[in-house]
């Protein structure tokens, strides 16, 4: 041992302890496990505690330990050392007095504590580390409890197995209040799920005491149980769930935990259906999730498919929600399990009309046609469609609509039942795969394609006044032109007063606007040499931070909102809506080129989404790629996402600008939650995006060639 800490620790000698910050740490790093044996023996004498200069002289030599270890990386060489000077202090009293203070054991424990957990990442310290740390978990001192679970929570996530030999210790922790223990459970059930197993209900009936943060870990837990297969599992978490689902703020977990039970126990979700319903009912954003709950029960059998259908059918002419394809998947396979529930012509019933109310009412009618009725004589399944069905009147001067609409379905029914490899210019790239192909010249404005579809068509003026068709217009022709030709005082968008790019920003329901395609050529004409609000610096942008701070990095945003826009679509529309929690995003999105068979030339697929700032923020940046110039805080565009924004915006939360300068572009974790979002409601399954034409275009629009094999 170093000379001047055998001085400072075999005398005590309080006045040199100071010299040893002045050793170089390489020069007392081969004396540090002697002297930590010795600091040992002096905390466990007699009188330690009540000696001052003793304690005075341990915490400045663990102090001057600690320290070294750190900056030599030399934690697995003296690991063994700290921890059994560690395990000493479990001999001895813990807990505060009644001033708060630690008692001078504790001041060692907590100490050596940091030094030691703050290596969680190695294996062979955490293995000797762990059976220790667990026993303060019941020491009666909350702060040293509290940091405890930090370190221990950090150990989960890189070496779980070292935990789950203490997991009975652990739950019982988090029973006696120590609830920051719960972001453990889930990494260590699948080692040890008997402990937890046990004490299950007890653990659910903390929920209401929770904060949010840790009723997302106990859900999380549940998530992992139900993915076991447990049957005593899922009878203690079923009624628990439903019974939170009415909890806007968990309900998207919660759900996707009663999809994962449906999988492999249906029926036990069955008598919880009408709950499900009432609550689908009140939360119309939560139906593409009940209709696979929905769809799985309907499966178990022909009586509980009769029993789900009229649910999933009255969903079907529900417009508030944007789930009609997957609700018509769910009734199409359950229909095509249980042939009896439809009759022969089943598959026409899909087919009988653009309108999925109109299709809603012909399945309604031909349930009760074919119900089941006793002492009756049995009715025909033959499907009787009828002449006139409130405006789904099929005549012959629609036969050619319902060629269209028959190409259509089969095609989609196809391409979701058979999987059909799409073309490479439509393939659906996750985050992690980005097209290599360089962006074309023209680009599709997702609220504005349209109009650049409409102009590319029949043409535009020209400076001196002619029509330039459409194969003499130069390839440089970018968006931003276009959307340039979109601004002035006579706008073809749907807006206030004010004349905003974007839309109505009011507070009642604030909208990014559609185009009035009908307007927009004589209108563009007009504008084409009008000068564009948005690419007009004043002198006070220049004071504007914002501005300033795309100006800076214009080159790096336009780069990214090209390669962003490959994978995740950008909304026509956007409004923001309360619920009793919280306010979600409601986003429209259509097919930008609505080709002959398209299957959005009428509609919107529309989204719900709980998380509405990333997609504010994605359409930000959308917004910038289309102009030359930066945009300021004073642009309307600009203004009008705030406003979006301001309504999101939590007590204390960065404002929309601040929010846009600290993190210009959205977080990895946000853009994975956005895209699982789209995987979830299967909106990839029916839009994908187009290399050839740089836009999100429909199914149908991207595949033109499966409409043409359905015609021949």
């Amino acid at each position: 041992m170093h000379h001047l800490f055998r001085l400072v620790l075999g005398q005590k000698d309080l006045s040199r302890a100071g010299d040893l910050f002045s050793l170089d740490d390489s020069e007392i790093e081969d004396s540090l496990t002697e002297a930590l044996e010795q600091i040992k023996i002096i905390s466990s004498s007699s009188d330690y505690q009540t000696n001052n200069n003793d304690q005075a002289v341990v915490e400045i030599c663990i102090t001057r330990i600690t320290t070294a270890i750190r900056e030599t990386e030399s934690i697995e060489k003296h690991a063994k050392a700290l921890v059994g000077l560690w395990d000493s202090c479990l001999e001895h009293n813990l807990k505060p007095s009644g001033k708060d203070e630690d008692t001078p054991h504790a001041k060692i424990a907590s100490d050596i504590m940091s030094c030691i957990l703050q290596n969680y990442n190695r294996p062979p310290v955490m293995a000797l580390a762990i059976p220790i740390a667990v026993k303060f978990l019941h020491r009666s001192n909350k702060e040293l409890c509290r940091n405890m679970s930090n370190y221990l929570s950090l150990a989960a996530i890189t070496k779980a197995d070292l935990l789950a030999d203490h997991t009975e210790v652990i739950v019982k922790s988090i029973l006696q209040g120590n609830t920051m223990l719960l972001r453990v459970l889930p990494a260590v059930y699948e080692k040890q799920p008997q402990p937890i197993n046990r004490h299950l209900t007890e653990l659910l009936a903390l929920m209401s005491q929770l904060e949010q943060p840790e009723q997302y870990h106990l859900l999380r837990l549940l998530h992992v149980a139900a993915k076991r297969k447990q049957p005593e599992v899922v009878q203690k978490c079923i009624p628990f769930l439903i019974g939170h689902l009415k909890d806007s703020t968990h309900s998207d977990v919660i759900l996707n935990i009663l999809i994962e039970i449906a999988g492999y126990e249906p029926v036990a979700l069955n008598s919880f259906l009408p709950m499900l319903r009432e609550i689908g009912e009140r939360f119309p954003y939560l139906i593409g999730q009940m209709a696979r709950i929905y769809g799985a029960v309907g499966h178990v059998d022909e009586e509980r498919a009769r029993s789900c259908l009229p649910f999933l059918v009255s969903q079907l002419a529900n417009m508030e929600h944007s789930f009609h394809h997957i609700l018509l998947l769910e009734i199409k396979s359950i229909t095509d399990t249980f042939s009896s529930l439809l009759g022969p012509q089943s598959r026409d019933i899909f087919r009988m009309s653009n309108s999925f109310t109109a299709i809603a009412k012909l399945l309604t009618r031909q349930l009760e046609t074919t119900k089941p009725q006793s002492g009756r004589r049995k009715i025909s399944t033959e499907i009787e469609f009828p002449e006139k069905l409130e405006g789904t009147k099929l005549t012959a001067a629609e036969n050619e609509d319902q060629k269209k609409l028959h190409v259509k379905i089969q095609a989609f029914e196809d391409k979701v039942n058979a999987e059909i490899n799409t073309p490479g210019s439509t393939r659906r790239y996750s985050l992690g795969q980005v097209s290599k192909e360089e962006r074309k010249d023209i680009r599709f404005n997702r609220s504005k394609s349209l109009a650049l579809h409409t102009v590319l068509t029949k043409g535009m003026s020209s400076d001196d006044g002619e029509v330039v068709e459409r194969g003499d217009i130069p390839a440089s022709i970018s968006l931003s032109e276009i959307d340039s030709l979109s601004q002035g005082n006579k706008s073809p968008f749907k807006a206030d007063t004010d004349g905003s790019q974007l839309g109505n920003s009011s507070v009642s329901h604030p909208s990014i606007i559609h185009i009035e395609s009908e307007n927009l050529p004589e209108t563009v004409k007009k504008n084409y040499q009008e000068e564009t609000p948005e690419m007009t610096v004043s002198p006070v942008e220049y004071q504007d931070k914002l501005y300033l701070h795309l100006k800076k990095n214009l080159s790096k945003v336009k780069a990214y909102a090209v390669e962003i826009g490959k994978k995740i679509p950008v909304p026509d529309q956007c409004t923001i809506e309360d619920t009793v929690r919280s306010c979600v995003a409601k986003l429209f999105f259509t097919c930008s080129l609505k080709g002959h068979y398209c299957l959005y030339s009428k509609s919107s697929f529309i989204l719900i989404s709980q998380e509405p700032q990333p997609w504010i923020q994605i359409m930000f940046l959308f917004q910038q790629s289309l102009f030359p110039e930066p945009l300021s805080i004073q642009s309307r565009s600009v203004q009008f996402l705030r406003s979006l924004w301001e309504k999101t915006q939590a007590e204390g939360a960065h404002s929309f600008e601040t929010a846009m300068l600290e993190s210009t572009f959205p977080q990895q974790k946000d853009l994975d939650q956005v895209q699982l979002h789209l995987e979830e409601v299967r909106f990839f399954d029916v839009f994908g995006f187009s290399e050839a034409a740089g836009a999100w275009q429909c199914f149908m629009c991207n595949n033109p060639e499966k409409a043409a094999e359905r015609r021949s």
